[in-house]
């Protein structure tokens, strides 16, 4: 099998981060409801919500979605009236500052080698703040990382994140989508990620290609331009399941 384009994260990292992920999926990708379930410990809150502020600040205006997110994240962490006020403080910091103290995630640095849980759902809720438009902008997603930098989180911790809101939440048509040209856009046309084995991406592929295969697709009433869409839509998972292949080939 081809060696992977990014390092592996430390063994216990990589374990805690595993489950946190499939604990994500099966939250529908809320993280909000995440938090409501794995919790978070009382000292992550004020750089949680200070880091939000930063992000959602990037491109110059704290859009809506962004003060929703973040009251959604208040209520999933069960905060009183006064505790609320020191959240809304805190991202209020967060959005005017420039850049990030040193002092912000101190405390996630230290003990991120022996209890890495609360910094990767910390990184987990930054990631959903900065996707919350969305696909981000580089702006938004250069800030994201800064921050999952700064609480002693190796950067390839949001690129796993954000491929899995790309495959379960920013793909939606995959015939709405050109062939796949790397390994990621191949990934995303299927709904799997980098981090999936190749026998369970084989799964996904063969159930996607049976809804759209012309011999079952005969038996219904479609129009031309939905079998149209259809036959493109097979012809894109051909193209990414080969792709796929490709990649874990034996060297």
């Amino acid at each position: 099998m081809s060696k992977p384009s990014t390092p592996p994260l430390p063994a216990r990292l990589e374990s805690v981060f595993s489950d946190l992920l499939k604990e994500l999926s099966s939250c529908g990708h809320q993280a909000s409801t995440l938090i409501e379930r794995a919790r978070l410990p009382r000292w992550c809150r004020k750089p949680l919500f200070f880091f939000l502020g930063y992000i959602a600040k990037a491109d110059g205006r704290v859009m809506e979605a962004d003060i929703r997110y973040a009251e959604s994240l208040m209520k999933a962490l069960g905060l009183s009236n006064r505790q609320r006020k020191k959240a809304i403080d805190q991202f209020q910091r967060g959005k005017a500052a420039s850049q990030l103290p040193l002092r912000q995630g101190l405390l996630f640095r230290l003990l991120a080698a022996i209890w890495p849980g609360p910094a990767l759902k910390t990184a987990i809720c930054l990631c959903h703040g900065a996707q919350v438009l969305g696909q981000p902008g580089k702006a938004r997603r250069y800030r994201c990382e800064d921050a999952i930098d700064h609480i002693g989180l190796p950067v390839a911790v949001s690129d796993d994140i954000f491929e899995s809101y790309a495959s379960k939440v920013w793909i939606r048509n995959a015939g709405a989508i050109a062939k796949p040209d790397t390994y990621e856009q191949a990934c995303q046309i299927l709904g799997v990620t980098r981090r999936d084995d190749l026998e369970s991406i084989k799964r996904t592929y063969r159930k996607k290609v049976s809804e759209c295969h012309p011999d079952k697709l005969a038996q219904q009433k479609l129009t031309p331009s939905e079998l149209a869409m259809a036959k493109d839509r097979l012809l894109r998972y051909q193209q990414a399941w080969e792709l796929i292949k490709q990649r874990h080939r034996p060297l």
